[in-house]
């Protein structure tokens, strides 16, 4: 009695009564962060951090109140930065049960573009527990209105209020350290919106992406028309023309894109223990109809994967601080693939069984112009069916097949793989029993080379489906390594497997571990393996000039790889140059360390020829970055469109109802639909054969729609539904 007689005493007063907001808005924000948001809390160090990460926040803003002097208008405010707190939480609640994803600043002040969107009513969308979210502040204002709670007519001053503050921003300093010690460079480098939320909170996370908002619109505000001029002079001084043998070569072709993650090129021909690590993918490698390329890099950043695509997709490189996808792609325009490509009457779509706020995928893709985003919510949901970062791969390819079987053809696809990524764990069930990979101290590359096999053996069932659906035969397939997979501290336990040697393993061995697949397969093809230099930043000219599209109007900064004026070099994100003669660490020139390309020996002596040829490459290395991160960062495209392109219109895209879109469109149609579906007169999914244990006796994922895709609405038939719900109920 002693202790409740205290504690109703204690809410009596006004710091009493802050303290209950304060602890009611945390004990909500817990329950909605686990039973709403799918946050990915993978250890106790990181519950322990979103525990925190609400409390620092709400404390500076309920006690905002504590600055009023008087008590009445004290206690309306507490309230009411508690009710607009609420609001902001409940808002994201009912933005993520719909897109998996969190408000931004963009989307709150465009409410009105937003509300329709949804392809749900508000109605539909909310829960019977969201009544637990608001159930506080309904009991506390019915308290103080009945007077339960009585107003403290105390006077507080200026130190207290200065003490809540001070304890509020304490407690928000520990939380960002904690975030920090778990996650470092969060903020500099965020690739989702989902680990910003988790480590910081909502509130850190909404003032984060609005400062990031003013920042990006500032950086627009300052463009100038010169500098685009310079950009287009430079890109069009290093510009090559195609070749007169490739191009239109493979005019008309379905393009499938193949996005091996984490694999490395020694992977290719690797045996370990006898066997061959990627058995498939070494017979595609060395195919009759499949231009190989065996010097070929990655030239990601720190935006790692996004960085890959974005270079595949737009021919720019990703920028120099952090994801393009995340810092830039929301906002920015672009003159990519799936647009450029949609303008001679393809149709584009993306397969990856991650969540779709991912390096903000779902906003950069309709950005992109792709038509369709199929992510994890068109997937099976079984948790043994992910592992890592998303759906295993062999599920990936066959839960695919129903969906691309719908696209009109000719199509425009990518398939992003994500088995292979560190830290390159496997379910027993999914491990090749005849496989035996290496047992060397490190844990990571040993699971490496399992999960490299796991990943060649789903891209040949995929394959398998290709040509058994008649796909094959009309299909260009590009297959490529994103970035590397093991980083450099592996790379001296690594040396001896891949027939070096860890005693002579220096940078230039790193450098050379940077090299990843590329591949074009397409039955029209005479294969080769091209042994130049080359790199991500080349793929989008080279596709386009096989699918015979020109790219002269278009601002690119690689070149045709299978132009005979190609001239072999890349340039990494840090600096670092790589030709046929050199390998020049950091770009610094012969101030730096520069190595022989071909021998591997550092060059200490430079002839006058050396010289010239190597400040020639780390000048126009360095201006190829600068420009680029110049148009990204400006967003400077918006003001430049070239002639027979139509730029994209994001908004006209909704991911959320792509099957449905699809459906639609075969209707309307009819016999003139190019679908495969269409073509073979019903599903193909029966022809899809795969061993993996998941779907051994769920032969329904495959072939069914799973029945969260089948509710989903186009939005103009939930209007004509609720036009006739309307009128039945008048």
């Amino acid at each position: 009695m002693v202790k409740k007689r205290d504690f109703t005493n204690f809410i009596q007063t006004r710091t009493g009564f802050f303290t209950l907001l304060v602890v009611l808005f945390w004990i909500k924000y817990l329950f909605v962060a686990y039973f709403d948001f799918n946050l990915g809390l993978s250890d106790p160090y990181q519950h322990i951090i979103m525990w925190t990460s609400p409390l620092g926040t709400a404390i500076l803003l309920i006690g905002i109140g504590f600055y009023f002097p008087k008590p009445i208008i004290s206690y309306i405010a507490m309230l009411f930065m508690d009710f607009l707190n609420t609001v902001l939480l409940f808002a994201n609640v009912l933005y993520y049960r719909q897109f998996s994803d969190f408000l931004t600043v963009k989307t709150m002040t465009n409410a009105g573009k937003v509300a329709p969107g949804l392809g749900k009513s508000a109605v539909a969308l909310l829960h019977p527990t969201d009544f637990i979210i608001w159930l506080d502040l309904i009991i506390i204002i019915i308290l103080l209105a009945i007077k339960e709670i009585k107003i403290d007519p105390k006077s507080y001053g200026l130190l207290t209020p200065f003490a809540i503050t001070s304890i509020g921003a304490f407690l928000l300093g520990l939380n960002m350290f904690l975030a920090e010690s778990s996650r470092p460079r969060l903020l500099r480098n965020t690739f989702d919106r989902s680990y910003v939320v988790k480590y910081l909170g909502i509130d850190t996370y909404t003032v984060y992406d609005g400062i990031k908002s003013a920042q990006t619109v500032q950086v627009t505000k300052n463009a100038n028309a010169s500098d685009l001029n310079n950009i287009l002079t430079f890109t069009k001084q290093n510009q090559i023309p195609a070749s007169s043998s490739y191009f239109g070569k493979e005019k008309g072709k379905n393009v499938i894109i193949i996005h091996l993650e984490s694999f490395q090129q020694f992977l290719i021909n690797l045996k370990v223990n006898g066997k061959e690590v990627t058995p498939f993918l070494n017979s595609i490698y060395k195919n009759q109809h499949t231009i190989s390329f065996d010097n070929f890099y990655h030239q990601v950043g720190l935006g790692r994967t996004s960085d890959a695509e974005n270079m595949l997709e737009t021919g720019t490189y990703g920028i120099s601080d952090g994801s393009l996808f995340t810092s830039l792609g929301s906002e920015n325009t672009f003159q990519a693939a799936p647009q450029i490509l949609r303008n001679q009457g393809y149709t584009s779509a993306v397969f990856h069984g991650n969540v779709g706020t991912f390096w903000n995928r779902n906003d950069v893709y309709k950005n992109l112009g792709y038509n369709y985003f199929f992510d994890q919510n068109y997937y099976s949901r079984a948790s043994n069916d992910k592992i890592g970062y998303g759906l295993k791969d062999k599920l990936l390819f066959a839960e695919s097949i129903k969906y691309l079987e719908q696209m009109q053809q000719p199509f425009y696809t990518k398939f992003i793989t994500v088995t292979n990524h560190i830290p390159f764990s496997m379910d027993q069930e999914d491990l090749d029993p005849k496989f035996k990979t290496t047992d060397t101290r490190d844990e990571t590359i040993n699971n490496y080379f399992q999960t490299a096999h796991y990943l060649d053996e789903a891209v040949h069932e995929f394959f398998n489906y290709l040509k058994s659906s008649g796909l094959y035969k009309n299909t260009t397939v590009i297959i490529y390594g994103d970035h590397y997979g093991l980083t450099n501290s592996e790379n001296e336990t690594l040396a001896p497997i891949i027939g070096e040697s860890s005693d002579t393993w220096n940078t230039y061995n790193n450098v050379q571990m940077q090299r990843v697949p590329f591949m074009i397969h397409a039955p029209n093809l005479k294969g080769k393996i091209n042994h130049e230099v080359s790199g991500e930043i080349d793929v989008l000219p080279t596709l386009l000039h096989l699918l015979g599209v020109s790219n002269k109007n278009y601002i690119q900064f690689g070149n045709d790889l299978l132009s005979p004026q190609y001239k072999p070099w890349v340039v990494f994100r840090n600096g670092t140059i790589v030709s046929q003669k050199y390998v020049i660490v950091g770009g610094k020139g012969i101030k730096g360390t520069v190595y022989d390309r071909k021998n591997g020996k550092e060059i200490i002596n430079f002839t006058p020829e050396e010289k010239v040829e190597i400040s020639q490459l780390a000048k126009i290395g360095k201006k190829s970055l600068k420009y680029s991160d110049l148009l990204n960062n400006h967003n400077l495209l918006r003001y430049y469109t070239p002639i027979g392109f139509i730029p994209t219109n994001p908004s006209q895209f909704d991911y959320s109802t792509n099957f449905q879109q699809m459906e639609k469109l075969q209707s309307e149609l009819g016999s003139k639909s190019t679908s495969l579906y269409t073509h073979h007169h019903g599903s193909t999914t029966g022809l899809y054969k795969t061993d993996a244990p998941e779907l051994e006796n769920r032969q329904e994922e495959i072939n069914q729609i799973p029945e969260n895709v089948r509710d989903n609405q186009l939005i103009e038939d939930e209007n004509k539904s609720n036009k006739k719900s309307s009128k039945s109920n008048n």
